[in-house]
Parts: C-alpha cells; sequence; structure tokens
C-alpha cells in the first residue's frame, strides 16, 4: 500500500508539472527573446539617433562610422550602417537585401531571417546620399540567452515538488500503514485468546473507527466468555453440593457392613469420590484467570506413589522418573493430580494385568516440561485421533480420561500428543510465570491405596 501510494502520487505530480513546465518553458523561451529584440531596438534607434546629424554632411561621415564602430564588441549584437550608396560600416552584408530597401521607404520593423536569428532595421532620413539603415542583427544564441539557466531552474522547482509529494505520500503512507498494522496485531492477538489486546485508535477517521468498534467487539466477547464461565463454575459447584447427599449415604451404607474389610474398601473409595466432590467445589469457586503453579515432579511421585498398591494387587510394576528438583508448572495442583489420577488409572482399567507402566517427567530442549505416562500394552483401539477424542472409548470407559489430559495441557498453553504401539501420552507444559509458586504438595494428604 505504502508504495503503490509513492507510485501514484510520482505519476500524479509529474503529469500536474508537465501541464504546467512545458507552457512555461516555451513562455520562457518567447520571454528571452522578446526581451533581447527590445534590447536590440533600442540600440538601433540610439545608433540612428547618434548618427543622424553627423550624416547630414560628408565632412561627418568618419564621425558616424566612429559611433557605429564603438558600439560593436565581443559577444554584442552586431550593428552596422548601410549608406544610400550601398556602401556598408561594420560588420554588414556584402549587397543590398529586400530587407534593407524596405527599410529605405521609411519602415523600421524586425524580421527573422532564413539562416536563423533576428535582425532589427532603423533608417536614417537626412543623410546626404540618401536615407542609410542602421542593421542590428542577433544570432540564435544571444536571441534566446537565459533560456537554459531559465530551464533548469524550472527543472529544479519541478524535482523540488516531485520530492516534497513523495515525501508527504511517504509519511500519510506511513501513517495509514502504521495504523492498518496496528489493528492487524491487535486482530491477531484477538484471535490468539488474548482478550486484553486493545487498538490504539489512530489514522484517518476510517481507521480510528474501526479501531473503535474493534475494541468494542474484544470488549464484548470477554464479557460473554466471562460470564459464560461464570455460569459453567456456579453449574459445575451446584452440581457437587448436590452429590454430596449420595456421597454421605454411601459412606453411611459402607459402615453398616459387615465385612470389615469389604467395608474398609468401600470406605475408601467413597472417601476418594467426596474429595474429588470436594475439588470440583474448588475449582468452582477459585477467581477467574487465576493459575498457580505446582510442581510437576512432586505431583507424578505422589500420584504414581498412591496408584503403587493397586498395580502391584495386579502384578504391575510401575517405574517412575522424576528430576530430583521441583519443576513447576503453570497448572493447580488438583488439576494435575486429577490428569495423572486419569492417565495411570486408563493403563490400570484397560491393559492386561502385568503390564507395566512408567511415569516420567522431563525437560525438553525448548525448555518446556513434559509428563510422559506410557506401557507396553496392545495400544488404544482404532487411531490414537479417536481414543483422544471426547467420549470416545474402546474400552468400555467414559472416554473422558484422555481428552481431561488434553485439555490440563492446552489449557495452560502446552502440548497433548498420543503415541501408539508402546503406547505413550505425552504432555508437554510451558514454564509458569514469575508470579507463580507451587504449593506445597504436602498440604493435601494423599487418599488411601485403592486395595484390589
Amino acid at each position: 500500500m505504502r508504495r503503490r501510494l509513492l507510485l501514484l502520487t510520482a505519476a500524479t505530480t509529474a503529469l500536474v508539472l508537465t501541464a504546467l513546465l512545458v507552457p512555461l518553458t516555451l513562455l520562457t523561451r518567447s520571454h528571452a527573446a522578446d526581451r533581447a529584440t527590445a534590447e536590440a531596438t533600442a540600440r538601433a534607434q540610439w545608433v540612428a539617433h547618434a548618427i543622424g546629424p553627423a550624416l547630414a554632411s560628408r565632412k561627418e561621415r568618419p564621425t558616424a562610422e566612429q559611433t557605429v564602430e564603438s558600439v560593436n564588441g565581443p559577444g554584442l549584437p552586431r550593428t552596422s550602417l548601410i549608406l544610400g550608396s550601398g556602401a556598408t560600416v561594420g560588420p554588414g552584408p556584402a549587397e543590398v537585401t529586400d530587407a534593407v530597401r524596405l527599410a529605405r521607404t521609411g519602415r523600421a520593423f524586425t524580421y527573422e531571417p532564413s539562416s536563423g536569428g533576428r535582425q532589427v532595421l532603423v533608417p536614417v532620413h537626412g543623410a546626404a546620399d540618401g536615407t542609410a539603415v542602421v542593421q542590428v542583427t542577433l544570432t540564435g544564441k544571444q536571441l534566446y540567452a537565459g533560456t537554459l539557466t531559465s530551464w533548469l531552474v524550472l527543472a529544479g522547482i519541478g524535482v523540488g515538488l516531485v520530492l516534497l509529494g513523495l515525501l508527504l505520500a511517504d509519511r500519510l503512507g506511513a501513517r495509514l500503514v502504521g495504523a492498518t498494522r496496528g489493528l492487524a496485531r491487535t486482530a491477531d492477538r484477538l484471535a490468539a485468546g488474548d482478550l486484553s489486546a486493545r487498538a490504539a485508535p489512530e489514522g484517518p477517521p476510517e481507521l480510528r473507527l474501526v479501531a473503535a468498534e474493534l475494541n468494542r467487539l474484544a470488549a464484548r466477547i470477554d464479557d460473554l466468555l466471562t460470564a459464560e464461565r461464570v455460569t459453567a463454575r456456579e453449574n459445575a459447584a451446584d452440581l457437587a453440593h448436590r452429590l454430596r447427599t449420595p456421597v454421605a449415604a454411601l459412606r453411611l451404607d459402607a459402615e453398616t457392613l459387615r465385612d470389615p474389610e469389604e467395608a474398609r474398601r468401600i470406605a475408601a473409595d467413597v472417601l476418594a469420590l467426596e474429595r474429588s466432590v470436594d475439588d470440583v467445589i474448588r475449582k468452582a469457586r477459585r477467581p477467574l484467570r487465576a493459575a498457580p503453579g505446582a510442581d510437576l515432579a512432586a505431583v507424578a511421585r505422589e500420584r504414581a506413589a498412591y496408584w503403587q498398591p493397586l498395580a502391584e494387587d495386579q502384578g504391575r510394576s510401575g517405574a517412575v522418573d522424576t528430576p530430583a528438583g521441583g519443576l513447576t508448572v503453570p497448572v493447580p495442583y488438583d488439576e494435575l493430580a486429577a490428569c495423572l489420577d486419569a492417565l495411570i488409572g486408563n493403563v490400570l482399567d484397560h491393559t492386561p494385568q502385568g503390564t507395566a507402566y512408567r511415569v516420567a517427567v522431563t525437560t525438553g530442549p525448548d525448555g518446556r516440561a513434559r509428563l510422559t505416562v506410557s506401557d507396553e500394552g496392545p495400544g488404544f483401539p482404532g487411531s490414537c485421533a479417536r481414543a483422544a477424542a471426547r467420549g470416545t472409548s474402546g474400552g468400555g470407559s467414559t472416554g473422558l480420561g484422555l481428552d481431561i489430559a488434553r485439555r490440563t495441557a492446552e489449557d495452560a498453553g502446552g502440548s497433548f500428543t498420543v503415541e501408539h504401539r508402546p503406547t505413550r501420552v505425552t504432555l508437554a507444559f510451558p514454564p509458569p510465570a514469575p508470579r507463580d509458586r507451587p504449593p506445597p504438595v504436602g498440604t493435601r494428604p494423599a487418599p488411601p491405596a485403592p486395595s484390589g
């Protein structure tokens, strides 16, 4: 756009200047010729007036000849005196021309000979041997003296005007392009999910109007999403509160069982369900946009230890590979725990007993923390993409486990990948913001290990 505006300005300015400067150059040439002709006419008239009395007497003719010789010099128009007898004083024609004969009739005039230039002829009356004629000859160079300088000045003015027009067009183009690019950057940020992005109202009125409407649209989208999230959180909290009553009834029923071992096992499951309901309520009450960080390595060790008794009952070996130090990710503790529970639970529920699994926490070359849960089982039924889809399952489950893991990674700005045979689910998390701090893992006691 900026380049096209410059080209358009240059072409328009050049056309306008051409329409103006061509007549000016012709006018300058004509003016130079008129000025030189006027000066030559004045010279011829002065010479005729000065030598007129001297030509009345033959004795004074030398004085007239000296006057004619004195007005000739280098760079000056050629001035000559043609006497009535046909003799010529000064640099003049060798023979009497038709123009001289016409001037002897008493007419002063200017004409352009075929050889170029211009001649001025003025008659001198009262000469002793007839009417004499003073002739001033201008060459082409003398006739148009100063024209080249005037043309160069006009050309300089034209070039200056073109450059000035280009400068103004460039400034205008920069303003338009800058404002347009600002709108594009704001739109890109909004498309990427940054609803705090706002466009600066700058540029012409039309672009300022677009910026204002874009800001209003962003604010409206932000309000709608906030309202939707608030509604979803309130619905989740209401549902969780409603679940508390049947969970409490289950706990009471478990306590009335006669078999102590069975009662203890069911009570542990009910306690885990009750804590999951509490997690839903706590997450629903968390302020929007709050994203406290957690130690991914510590959470991985804790949840692997939680599921280890059940793995041992099924004859599985569960390896845990985590760094010695902490590895903070911008995901709350409860979401990380739910994600790991879903992934390890999938291994325990949908692979043959005795199948080994491994939980690994590493740091990739891009600086992202990676959580990998892998096993040596038969893999997902169907394609990996279909297995990761929400509500899809080929093993009789709800199909929400992998979707929970996927949303946990993507909501934090990370990625989620699934590989087949051997089965490997990898979650990559970006580093947390400086303000994020992982909550102490020990602040929340792990539920008792499930029994086989």
